[in-house]
């Protein structure tokens, strides 16, 4: 597959966004009466905006290229949209040339930062992986197989976080609110799209799920955009039963290719006791996807 198209992708974005919107939530009079179609009309986006009726309906239709940061910022205002959907919005109104003199390294290549590693290391009492492009895992700690599942048994192109969500049928077992969990790879996928629209292997991501999910296809044409940043979780663990988990997530401001997440239990919680219980059961040896693991913990979901 080939450069994803931004255009295409900007007109339906802000129709998406359009749609959420009712005339109270932006304080337009609402006269009552039945709408055509659900959200606000495109007129009254473009009078929020200050921009024409009819530049509006060009971006809309994807025939508006190159509109200038002024007007992205002033439709993100009239859209309401939060800082992860601007910055979205922005890459997708402005794409970046693709480069020809840096082609971008194949699959299997991306390495794991120096700086990334030693934490991961250092990370023995905590379940903890390395996330590359595309949500590829690069490398995790026995703490992470202990928890979401024994990654040495996948083959480094299946080692990927959507593919694993929406393709292994444990992972619904393993996630007490499993389509909450989908549902955010998948808004980070869209960030993903808009950083890299020239990524023909997150393209064929993409395709792979939407033509293997109805849930996944479902839910990508809602355009939903979301940073992984921190949050919790609720696993149904098939060893030590419920958890309730905090994800944290640490990029280095210069490589936000690669992101250290880490899994931590409150002090004094039944979930602590579950976590330490099932650590306890692990052997803290860190591995790469280069250099797989000995087979240690259950053999059930793999996730973040």
């Amino acid at each position: 597959m080939h450069r994803m198209s931004t255009t295409i992708d900007l007109g339906a974005f802000l129709r998406t966004r359009r749609s959420r919107l009712r005339p109270q939530d932006v304080a337009l009079p609402d006269f009552g009466g039945r709408r055509r179609v659900a959200g606000l009309r495109r007129e009254e986006i473009a009078q929020l905006a200050g921009v024409s009726v009819d530049y509006y309906i060009r971006m809309e239709q994807g025939r508006a290229p190159n509109p200038s940061s002024a007007v992205l910022d002033a439709l993100a205002r009239a859209l309401r949209l939060d800082e992860d959907e601007t910055r979205h919005l922005h890459r997708l109104g402005q794409p970046r040339p693709a480069t020809r003199h840096t082609p971008r390294p194949r699959p299997g290549q991306q390495q794991v930062r120096p700086m990334l590693r030693r934490l991961l290391d250092e990370l023995r009492d905590v379940p903890a992986m390395v996330m590359g492009r595309r949500m590829d895992v690069l490398a995790w700690n026995t703490a992470a197989s202990a928890l979401l599942g024994d990654y040495a048994a996948l083959e480094p192109a299946e080692r990927n976080i959507p593919r694993i969500t929406f393709l292994d049928p444990a992972s619904r077992d393993l996630f007490a609110d499993w389509s909450t969990c989908a549902r955010e790879n998948v808004a980070y996928l869209r960030l993903e799209a808009g950083r890299h629209p020239d990524d023909p292997e997150l393209a064929g991501l993409i395709g792979e799920l939407s033509v293997k999910s109805a849930d996944f296809r479902r839910w990508w044409a809602e355009h939903p955009v979301q940073d992984k940043t921190s949050g919790t979780k609720r696993f149904h663990h098939p060893l030590v039963g419920d958890l309730t988990l905090t994800y944290d997530t640490l990029r280095a401001a210069d490589d936000p290719d690669q992101a250290l997440i880490t899994y931590t239990a409150e002090p004094h919680t039944p979930s602590h006791d579950a976590l330490r219980m099932l650590l306890t059961w692990t052997t803290p040896t860190p591995t790469t996807a280069t250099t797989p693991p000995s087979t240690v913990g259950p053999q059930h979901s793999h996730h973040t």
